[in-house]
């Protein structure tokens, strides 16, 4: 390998002058591992990097690309052989370190995770961080006492990447989902993951007062802000709130009231830098019981390195339902 293709950002403000270029071996980061990608996916961080909407890389250059997934080309680490079918997620990938949009990634040996039984890399990446940022949330849900028979679990952002995985994971573990989702054309699609009710985000149960009528068991809420604020009140004895995203804004104004009075738990779930032992948990459980149903069916479209700026724009304008794979190479 003497020289190799990736999307690359020349340096801070620069965003516009990304694209992709040839790379040589001696531009890869230090690590144990030197992984030949077949596929990355385009999330929705990936989106704000490749954009420069968003300051999610913290050096530059820089290869975005917050995932990969393909087959170890070199390692001088015990246990990863040339050949192992394997994936990153997380870590300071293309945040700090060289990321998924490229040919080669060379990573931290403790990054890396086996490939889970029944996956091939690009069905890895259609779960991908967002797959098991959905599944750490039921992880740790459960760990707080979730339960099916609770009743119903809130899913927000449900036509996104990791809301849609999160209808899938759940509604095949046993929950009755609601989704919610300002997309009507994402109705049909949601239904066919497994929720039992898709409705539009004014339609849900919110409330600005301090409690309010027990309307869901549990949320997995992909959106923040005033939403977030608003559902508090609505969550059931006991139940669990599992907040992954901010797309609504990351302020959150709330009392301590559903806290002390229900028990309701506000669990934050953080992907890319969790313990490596619930990562490789995380991953275990995505290849057996959390396996998604539908992983093939969540992909809405696949591009090469040189449609990352069109499809990352068309996230961010909320133009995409489900995930975008990005092809790495011929």
């Amino acid at each position: 390998m003497d020289s190799f293709k990736a999307w690359r950002i020349p340096y801070q403000g620069g965003e516009a002058e990304g694209g992709v270029q040839a790379l040589a071996r001696g531009d890869l980061p230090e690590g144990e591992v030197l992984i030949r990608g077949a596929y990355s996916s385009l999330n929705y961080k990936d989106a704000l990097a490749v954009t420069g909407k968003g300051k999610i890389v913290r050096s530059f250059p820089i290869t975005p690309g917050i995932d990969v997934a393909g087959t170890v080309a070199e390692s001088s680490a015990a246990g990863i052989e040339p050949g192992d079918e394997v994936l990153v997620t997380g870590c300071g990938l293309g945040e700090v370190h060289d990321g998924g949009f490229a040919e080669y990634v060379r990573v931290p040996a403790d990054w890396v995770v086996p490939l889970p039984a029944g996956y091939t890399p690009r069905q890895a990446m259609a779960v991908g961080t967002a797959g098991m940022t959905a599944a750490l949330a039921l992880i740790r849900m459960e760990a707080a006492g979730q339960r099916p028979e609770d009743g119903d679990i809130l899913v927000t952002g449900a036509s996104g990447g990791v809301g849609s995985l999160a209808v899938d994971i759940l509604s095949n573990a046993g929950y009755r989902v609601v989704a919610a989702s300002g997309k009507e054309s994402a109705a049909a699609h949601l239904r066919e993951l497994g929720a039992s009710e898709v409705v539009k985000p004014e339609a849900l149960a919110r409330s600005q007062r301090p409690l309010d009528k027990e309307r869901y068991a549990g949320v997995v809420d992909n959106v923040g802000g005033e939403l977030l604020s608003e559902l508090l009140p609505c969550v059931g004895l006991y139940g669990n709130v599992a907040a992954i995203g901010l797309a609504g804004g990351t302020k959150l104004d709330a009392t301590v009231m559903p806290f002390i009075l229900r028990g309701v738990s506000l669990i934050g779930i953080s992907a890319a830098n969790c313990p490596r032992s619930l990562r490789l948990e995380a991953w275990r459980r995505l290849g057996a019981d959390l396996q998604p149903t539908h992983r093939d069916d969540i992909v809405a479209g696949e591009v090469g390195l040189e449609g990352l700026r069109e499809a990352a724009e068309a996230m961010l304008e909320r133009r995409t339902t489900g995930r975008t794979l990005v092809r790495l190479g011929d």
